[in-house]
């Protein structure tokens, strides 16, 4: 089998996660320079900030990069769920002195586009990774057109099975301890979600294509379990998420340095999606699992107003703490440091 390098361009068989809110084009350049293949996330941006971010990444490195985007479906927004979850925030709306009727609706995360496919050809990105299953064969005919890989998340391997038969070049099995959002696409059951040990080994025995481990990932031995249960790579988000080169906020900063990030689950009340973060105020009064809160991403626009009130008095009680099972591999060194201290993974099975 071809090896994830070879199909990357990289030294290293290591991709740093995208992780939309807390990085940009400084930790894509950083890991890229180091040998493992840095990722940009493209789902919250504008199209004037991506084509900012992606010709500073062509200045700062001549290496292979990724960019990443979402491939959900908008939902039909629908007044009486609106209605619902105003109604689930509305004591926190009174006690932070916000006026419901003031919030507008709206999404808060873009599905990639024709719009975004013609953007990103200009700079011809070397691999393009997708989150929520695929887009349409037509824009995934025009990624491949400029030579790009494609690499997508499964949580299952019926998710695996469905990528591979649509000729994903690598999967990524985002196991159920990694932060953020779960990128589950064939069913929202999240009890066939499996750890990332479990998901792994049953991939790689029933997926020809290489199979990249994400999830609960932190360090070298963690890189070298992976690696020995015959993942092709990894990919790591939360260990780089204190670097200089992120921009993870200084309360995000403080909650993974302290206890409170020993507690993560899965919640959908900071965008209407299921997705790791550190348990919170609210996530503890309404229970992290809501059924008022809207279909991913419109649940974004109820919380949002709250989020910045608190933040803005130095609270993170209305925040998406996003953050893996196992922050303990979270260091405050440079990105290419903490890159060259995660390979070493990969020496400990030669």
């Amino acid at each position: 089998m071809t090896t994830l390098q070879q199909i990357l361009g990289t030294e290293l068989p290591l991709i740093q996660a995208p992780m939309a809110g807390v990085q940009g084009s400084a930790m894509a350049i950083a890991v890229s320079n180091a040998g493992g293949l840095g990722s940009l996330p493209g789902a919250m941006l504008s199209p004037e900030v991506m084509r900012g971010e992606l010709t500073a990444i062509r200045a700062g490195t001549d290496k292979p990069f990724n960019v990443n985007f979402f491939c959900h479906t908008p939902p039909e927004p629908s007044a009486e769920r609106e209605a619902a979850w105003r109604a689930a925030l509305a004591p926190y709306y009174a006690e932070h002195g916000i006026d419901a009727a003031s919030i507008p609706a709206g999404p808060g995360r873009n599905p990639f586009s024709a719009d975004v496919a013609d953007l990103i050809a200009e700079f011809r990105p070397p691999v393009v990774s997708f989150h929520f299953g695929l887009p349409s064969e037509a824009l995934l005919a025009r990624v491949r057109g400029w030579g790009a890989k494609v690499l997508a998340s499964a949580t299952t391997l019926d998710e695996a099975l469905w990528l591979a038969a649509r000729g994903v070049d690598a999967v990524i099995a985002q196991g159920l301890e990694a932060g953020g959002h779960r990128g589950h696409f064939l069913s929202h059951d999240l009890t066939r979600q499996l750890g990332t040990f479990a998901l792994l080994p049953q991939l790689v025995h029933a997926v020809k294509l290489p199979v990249i481990a994400a999830g609960g990932i932190a360090d070298a031995n963690g890189v070298a379990a992976a690696m020995a249960l015959g993942a092709a790579g990894v990919q790591i988000g939360t260990a780089y998420m204190l670097t200089p080169e992120a921009t993870t906020s200084a309360l995000h900063r403080a909650a993974l340095k302290s206890e409170a990030a020993r507690h993560t689950a899965l919640t959908n009340l900071f965008t209407g999606r299921p997705a790791r973060g550190i348990v919170n105020r609210v996530m503890r009064d309404l229970g992290p699992i809501g059924a008022a809160a809207p279909e991913f991403p419109l649940a974004t626009s109820g919380i949002a107003p709250l989020r910045a009130k608190a933040e803005a008095k130095g609270s993170g009680d209305f925040s998406p703490l996003w953050s893996g099972q196992n922050a303990t591999g979270c260091r405050e060194v440079p990105a290419a440091e903490l890159t060259r201290e995660l390979a070493r993974g990969f020496q400990a099975i030669r």
